[in-house]
């Protein structure tokens, strides 16, 4: 009784709280078309010259004699009298002629006044959904806002959970979205399903449609509006209401700063513009009658460029009209910087230009060639840099001024070929320059080097000096081109770190002691020499390459051992890391699975409990493993795998791995399960177990490294022993990692 008494209770409480929710839309909706009423008598009371109430009566009269409610009327006389993109959206021939032009319009006026008045873009998503795009079936929408580099930002949403809603905050450049895809064509797109992946695509699966989101030819992000199943067939007049929207949502998203924010933005990019020694101008889009941009008005020029401030740019610079207004108008439109070294931008020249957005305005700057080549200039003698350049087949030698001065010589003094640069450097640095030279000279390969310059009027310079041979068509040396700079005051500054130096290899040296404490430990338990063990029916050899570095000296282990059950323990394994810590974690990893095998668990099982001592037992070591048991009697060989690679079998001639049983690595999961394999062996079969210190190379992926490994496993080979050393001598492996390997051969 009690039970049924609070299921009502909750059921009634329920249906409070729906009720309540449906007065607030209702309240809300009724709130948005009472804006779009006053806006209408507003407009009657301008044009008629007549009170408010008398203009609340003529608007209740006509939409009492015309048979239609009055936020119909209002939207009417609104667009009527209003010209905008939303009029131009809803009053195209177009759209007239399709049915539902007119609940088209107030929907749109509808929506415009929502979303005008919301605070902030995600309750302008909220406004759009429920006034506009409910009616046409839409059920969830996302306002995109667009970053210069095509990343997007989730900037607002509705009929989205908060949870997915945070998954999608940030979409970076590369993603392919719908999102991205109208940003990138610059076009409405619909898109059926299945479609690219997005905001709620899994409980959404239906048919979505993109737009872009403009407000004065600027793009500032994408409007996504989902339905439930396929999209409604797209119409011009359809898609004029999306972009329509998308508008009113770019709106939002361009909300206007403090009062006098923009001037004071427009002046600063001025006062940056008069700051430059470059030709520059601050340009502001100038908009056609339905709002495109259809030039750039310059809104200030500095005193380099010479041209007035006032006039469109295709007035000032009639060439601009081809790929140039057309860079301008792509940087206002996406905020994608654009630079470029040889643009025309006149009749009988051509600069270098760069072309920035800075909020709705667009500075220009241009640099003529000429003055580049003055920058250079000016760069190199700040920087103390000297190029040259040597003919091979004439012999003429070519100095900048900036080399003259380096070397102490007067300007028309005669420069100093390369191959006698070691005349003029002091004698502790003869060694280098000579072996500079050779590297130049004789192996023609690019070559640098630092040496102290002593100069005629006794002063010494540290220089350094960059050079490479230039070759033409036929492969001969045509010239030797580089450049010296003087890099005294970095000389001096590591002077003064050699007491860093000093400490920093103290510290070396303490790290090279545990370095070679690891080692040690490591040869303790796993000497790096030929094992084998002949019994039970196998013939067993092992091998173990030590890593060549000792800072590199790893965590790799290997053991066979038979149990008090008479069967055969077989197991190699690889502790993450290198140094003390993964040799010290090797121990104990392989001693515990010694001492658990005794108990007779299986591989899986054992695996499991070796897993709960990497974690609890172990400092948290992760490490990889294979563990086998192999029972004479019946010749099956039990086996699971932790992570690791699996055995390879060599059976007749032919290699393949076993299967890829279930199983993670060690020390990753509290509740890890493996699986446990099992097969069944032949005489003459050869096992092997390897760790992957014997395949990592850098530049090959993993799956290529195993076909080679199978493929040099499956050559003949007189002995066991022998091919074990086969495959280190031919695993051609460049990771100088640690490397164990099991050969097991039954007889």
């Amino acid at each position: 009784m009690g039970s049924s008494a609070e299921e009502t209770g909750l059921a009634r409480l329920a249906a409070t709280v729906e009720r309540l929710r449906a007065e607030l839309d209702e309240a809300r909706r009724a709130a948005d078309d009472r804006a779009l009423v006053e806006l209408a008598k507003g407009i009657l009371v301008e044009r008629l010259r007549c009170a408010p109430a008398q203009a609340a009566a003529q608007l209740a009269t006509l939409a009492a004699r015309t048979g239609r409610s009055l936020t119909e009327l209002a939207a009417d006389v609104v667009n009527r009298t209003t010209p905008d993109p939303v009029t131009d959206r809803v009053t195209t021939p177009t759209a007239d002629a399709e049915a539902g032009g007119g609940a088209a319009g107030v929907r749109l006026r509808t929506a415009e006044s929502a979303a005008l008045g919301a605070a902030d873009v995600q309750a302008a998503a909220h406004a759009v959904l429920e006034t506009a795009l409910l009616p046409i079936g839409a059920t969830a929408v996302a306002v995109w806002a667009a970053g210069p580099d095509t990343s997007l930002t989730l900037a607002g949403h509705a009929g989205f959970g908060a949870e997915e809603a945070g998954l999608w905050r940030q979409v970076p450049p590369g993603l392919i979205t719908p999102a991205t895809s109208t940003l990138l064509q610059r076009r409405t797109l619909w898109h059926d399903r299945p479609g690219p992946p997005s905001i709620g695509r899994h409980q959404l699966t239906g048919g979505r449609v993109t737009a872009l989101a403009r407000v004065a030819g600027r793009v500032l992000g994408v409007l996504e509006v989902c339905w439930p199943e396929d999209h409604p067939q797209p119409t011009p007049r359809l898609e004029h209401q999306i972009e329509a929207l998308a508008d009113l949502c770019a709106l939002t998203l361009n909300a206007p700063g403090p009062p006098g924010h923009a001037d004071a933005a427009l002046a600063e990019l001025a006062h940056l513009a008069d700051s430059l020694p470059d030709p520059a101008f601050v340009l502001v889009p100038h908009l056609d009658p339905r709002g495109d941009v259809a030039d750039f008005r310059i809104h200030h020029a500095n005193g380099p460029a010479a041209v007035r401030a006032g006039g469109l740019l295709l007035e000032a610079y009639p060439f601009a009209a081809g790929e140039l207004l057309a860079r301008v108008e792509h940087v206002h439109a996406t905020g994608e910087p654009f630079h470029a070294a040889d643009m025309s931008f006149t009749a009988t020249s051509a600069s270098g230009v760069s072309i920035t957005r800075h909020g709705g305005s667009v500075l220009l700057v241009r640099r003529d060639l000429d003055d580049q080549a003055r920058l250079l200039e000016h760069a190199q003698r700040l920087g103390r840099i000297g190029g040259f350049e040597e003919n091979a087949l004439t012999g003429e030698i070519t100095w900048n001024a900036q080399m003259f001065s380096l070397y102490g010589l007067p300007p028309d003094a005669r420069p100093v070929p390369l191959e006698r640069l070691r005349d003029h450097v002091h004698r502790d640095d003869e060694v280098a320059v000579g072996l500079f030279l050779r590297a130049v000279l004789h192996h023609r390969r690019p070559a640098a080097t630092a040496f102290r310059l002593e100069r005629p009027d006794g002063v010494a310079r540290h220089l350094r000096v960059v050079a490479e041979p230039a070759f033409g068509p036929d492969g001969r040396l045509t010239a030797v081109r580089g450049a010296y700079q003087d890099v005294s005051p970095q000389h001096w500054t590591e002077v003064a770190l050699a007491v860093t130096r000093d400490r920093l290899a103290r510290t070396e040296r303490q790290s090279a002691a545990r370095n070679r404490l690891a080692l040690q430990l490591q040869h303790a338990i796993m000497p790096p020499s030929h094992g084998r063990m002949d019994s039970f029916g196998l013939r067993i050899a092992v091998r173990y390459r030590p890593a060549q570095k000792e800072d590199l000296v790893g965590g790799d282990w290997y053991d066979a051992v038979v149990l008090p059950s008479g069967c055969v323990l077989l197991s190699v394994g690889d502790v993450a890391g290198h140094g003390v810590e993964a040799a010290t974690g090797m121990v104990v990893l392989r001693n515990a699975l010694r001492g658990l095998a005794t108990t007779g668990g299986g591989p899986a099982q054992l695996l499991g409990w070796l897993n709960l001592v990497a974690r609890h037992l172990a400092d948290r070591m992760t490490a990889t493993a294979i563990c086998g048991v192999y029972d004479p009697a019946t010749r099956v060989l039990r086996w699971a795998r932790a992570g690791h690679l699996p055995p390879i079998l060599l059976r007749r001639a032919r290699g393949t791995e076993l299967p890829m049983v279930k199983g993670p690595l060690l020390g990753a999961f509290a509740d890890a399960v493996y699986e446990e394999g099992r097969l069944q062996l032949e005489p003459d079969d050869t096992l092997l177990l390897y760790t992957d210190g014997l395949i990592e190379r850098r530049d090959h992926n993993l799956r290529h490294a195993q076909d080679r490994l199978l493929a040099v496993a499956s050559r003949t080979a007189t002995t066991l022993d022998h091919r074990l050393d086969d495959l280190l001598t031919h695993c051609n492996s460049d990771t100088d990692d640690d490397t164990c390997l099991i050969g097991v051969h039954v007889r």
